[in-house]
């Protein structure tokens, strides 16, 4: 390990925002429960009497619950700036992460025991019921086909399985969840027995308006309006070694830019072969008036396009998003913990940290130190310690620098310190566990996981 040392002051700690996720939380769980209420309300007392009518209700219930649960999947992903300003980037994408298994096995769950309760019912086996309720019930064939797409989104996104996966496939099937709703909304209205009553169909086409209007906006309206007003171009392409690039982007009006250092942006270049992908890109610099920075590893076959940018591809940009800011910190010091591409969204915030900021790199080589002449410059300067922790997994150094007495050895004082990360799986969860055994607070440790 070398160190270099650290010390300004940009942004002040902010404040833990419990009461707003607080509020989230029940808002969903307020709203979850008065979507079951209208089954209750709509089934008469003492009308489940046999097993048949219990797999029935079960049915209608798991039905409720999955279309609600897929509604509020779309919102989190919806891109809202005000939803994320109010919840949080990272706090969203964990519920869309855990809310996706959840509506893929309540959904399965609804169409079993629908299935099985009609066909006890009726006395009939449940192939014949299921070809009878296909060919005769209204979109019953739509929503097949619903449930098929989900079981794909479902299956790809098993991490193993999306490990192994191109990245188009796994978009393109994602992007089929817009068309799970629509198949969904049809089959819920016409064949729902709950959604008939005025006040059913009001409350659910209103859940359903209200997140159509929250995808448009943060979709469409806020992206055109952002590009409009800046008109993003490549200014230059920037090799920071052998598989990292740094991507400067100008644009009109930057000063007006609301983004800060440790925010992402969605970036879709308009040049040949690129133009119909949009990845996220954390800012590798504070933003200024004259041009903001993303630094992307070379991994695939579009990262590798990204090399060979002309200066002047017209660039349209999606954000920003992301909490894994100096305003979201609670003490006035600061840890960082990087390794990888995850140095860029770091290397930004150093710019909005104060000067006893500790920064610890992880890397295998010297070579793959990106932005260290920078990151010397800022502990010449600024008084900033960095520590550049080398070697491969097992060495000594490695294992060390992250368990609780290394990081107390490196940071004596982490427990009054905020801590952002940012880097591989492995590095983040070893050094969550230390800080845990530690006893940070969570409140105080901040992730910018990466996306596929």
């Amino acid at each position: 390990m070398e160190p270099t040392s650290g010390w300004t002051i940009e942004h002040g700690p902010g404040r833990y925002r419990t009461g707003d996720r607080l509020f989230f939380y029940t808002l969903f769980y307020f709203a979850l429960a008065a979507s079951i209420e209208v089954w209750w309300l709509n089934t008469p007392a003492g009308s489940v009497t046999t097993p048949a009518d219990a797999m029935i209700a079960a049915g209608r219930i798991t039905g409720m619950v999955g279309g609600f649960v897929l509604l509020v999947q779309v919102l989190v992903m919806s891109r809202a700036a005000w939803l994320e300003a109010w919840v949080g980037a990272h706090e969203l994408l964990i519920w869309h992460r855990a809310l996706g298994g959840a509506v893929v096995v309540v959904v399965l769950a609804h169409a079993a025991l629908i299935a099985v309760g009609y066909a006890a019912a009726e006395h009939t086996s449940l192939a014949s019921e299921t070809w009878t309720m296909l060919t005769t019930y209204r979109d019953m064939v739509s929503a097949f086909v619903a449930t098929a797409i989900l079981v794909a989104i479902g299956v790809l996104a098993i991490r193993a399985v999306r490990r192994r996966i191109r990245y188009e496939l796994w978009y393109y099937v994602h992007l089929a969840s817009y068309l799970v709703l629509l198949l969904g909304y049809g089959h819920q209205f016409t064949d729902g027995a709950d959604l008939q009553s005025p006040f059913a169909r009001w409350y659910w086409f209103s859940l359903y308006a209200f997140v159509l209007v929250c995808l448009v906006w943060g979709r469409v309206v806020e992206p055109l309006w952002l590009n409009l007003r800046h008109r993003f171009r490549v200014l230059d392409v920037v090799a920071e070694g052998a598989d990292m690039i740094s991507i400067y982007v100008g644009g009109r009006r930057l000063d007006r830019l609301d983004a800060q250092a440790g925010q992402y942006f969605r970036w879709r270049f308009l040049t040949r072969g690129a133009w119909w992908q949009a990845h996220p890109f954390s800012l590798s610099a504070a933003p200024n008036a004259d041009w903001l920075r993303i630094t992307v590893k070379v991994v695939g076959d579009h990262t590798g396009d990204l090399r060979h940018l002309a200066r002047g591809v017209r660039v349209f940009a999606e954000g920003p998003s992301g909490a894994f800011t100096a305003g979201h910190r609670l003490r006035h010091g600061a840890l960082l913990i990087a390794g990888g591409s995850g140095i860029a969204p770091v290397r930004a915030l150093l710019d909005d940290l104060p000067a006893d900021t500790v920064l610890l790199f992880r890397a295998r080589h010297p070579d793959e130190l990106t932005f260290r002449a920078e990151l010397d410059a800022l502990a010449a300067e600024r008084g900033i310690k960095v520590w550049y922790v080398l070697g491969a997994r097992d060495d000594p150094g490695p294992r060390q620098a992250f368990t609780p007495k290394g990081l107390r050895q490196l940071v004596p004082d982490v427990r009054r310190r905020d801590v952002y990360m940012c880097g591989p799986a492995g590095l983040v969860s070893t050094s969550r566990r230390a800080l845990r055994r530690l006893r940070v607070p969570g409140r105080q440790i901040h992730l910018d996981p990466f996306e596929f």
